[in-house]
């Protein structure tokens, strides 16, 4: 396993982690998310994640159970929530001083854990001042409720408001940011963020690196059926579905397909094709993947190896496939 430091900081991660969305607490058993999580741990994945919202807290107790029937030693792992939607009541949700400090501990709770390595704003919340938000993660810090903090899905323009008022009341600034980054879809990460990257040598821990299942070819002929996307009570999946069979989905469908023959040259399946060209991009500190079964956690873990093998040349095929590269003056992967 490679391990990266997380932004300016000293923390250590690893290359590729471990999340807990959708499949967690809600689409495997908790004797499921347990083998899981120990094969990722013995294979060196040192990073796990998760959120308040994940299966309704459930993903956080189902994590915690494993991390403390495994006996993990605490300083052996890193683990991250996400706040934001904690429920239904008009204080259960958005990035408030009420809702920062009790929805950590209520994570807190959950997970069976006295601290949590990173915390995130999950999104960004227009309703409440940036000085009350970053105060408020300072506040759990300082409280030893979390080391760091990050953001997840801000736009520059926030993330760069933070870190100015962070600077001006002499606070901790967000360390990380974790944003969605795959082959469909990249603008945001390299283009909007390279600024952040530079400037403030801001973390990022991106998340969704198989387009939900796109880019692993198994939705090349029909949805399949035991995947994410076939979910039929989970509204995002129900959008991204929707949007596979729209003219859009039949392009994207196409491009992975023309991926392949790529993926068998390296002797790589297309989803650790796709898991190492993100983990490949010199501004990825980490890629949060999920995983439903042992295997897939077998298979994704394979895609550190094959990093190597993403010569320059073979980058340059990949980019006339997807066809969606940034500007020129936007590309900073080679930088």
């Amino acid at each position: 396993m490679e391990y990266r430091y997380l932004g300016h900081s000293g923390l250590k991660v690893s290359a590729l982690s471990l999340g807990g969305w959708v499949t967690f607490g809600q689409q495997v058993t908790p004797e499921t998310t347990l083998k899981i999580m120990k094969i990722a741990f013995d294979n060196g994945i040192n990073y796990f994640d998760t959120a308040e919202v994940y299966a309704g807290g459930k993903s956080e107790i189902d994590m915690g159970n494993a991390i403390k029937e495994l006996r993990w030693k605490r300083s052996d792992f890193v683990i991250s929530t996400k706040i934001f939607w904690g429920g239904k009541g008009p204080n259960d949700r958005g990035l408030s001083r009420k809702h920062i400090i009790e929805g950590l501990d209520a994570s807190l709770k959950r997970l069976g854990l006295d601290y949590v390595d990173l915390v995130y704003a999950h999104r960004p919340d227009n309703d409440t001042p940036m000085p009350e938000i970053v105060r408020a993660f300072n506040y759990v810090i300082e409280k030893g409720k979390a080391f760091y903090w990050g953001t997840s899905e801000w736009s520059a323009q926030q993330i760069m408001e933070a870190h100015g008022v962070a600077n001006k009341l002499n606070l901790i600034p967000p360390l990380a940011e974790q944003v969605q980054y795959n082959m469909f879809h990249r603008d945001r990460f390299e283009s909007e963020y390279e600024y952040l990257f530079n400037e403030y040598k801001m973390g990022a821990a991106t998340w969704s690196p198989l387009a939900s299942g796109v880019l692993t070819g198994k939705h090349n002929d029909h949805i399949a059926e035991d995947s994410r996307m076939s979910l039929t009570d989970n509204a995002v999946m129900k959008r991204l579905r929707d949007g596979l069979l729209s003219e859009e989905g039949r392009i994207k469908i196409e491009k992975v397909k023309r991926l392949k023959p790529i993926a068998d040259r390296i002797e790589a399946t297309p989803a650790q094709l796709a898991l190492a060209w993100c983990m490949s991009h010199p501004k990825v500190n980490t890629v949060i993947t999920g995983a439903s079964k042992p295997e897939q956690m077998e298979e994704n873990l394979r895609a550190v190896s094959l990093m190597s093998r993403l010569t320059p040349k073979t980058m340059k095929e990949i980019d006339e496939i997807l066809d969606n590269s940034p500007p020129p003056q936007f590309n900073f992967r080679d930088s």
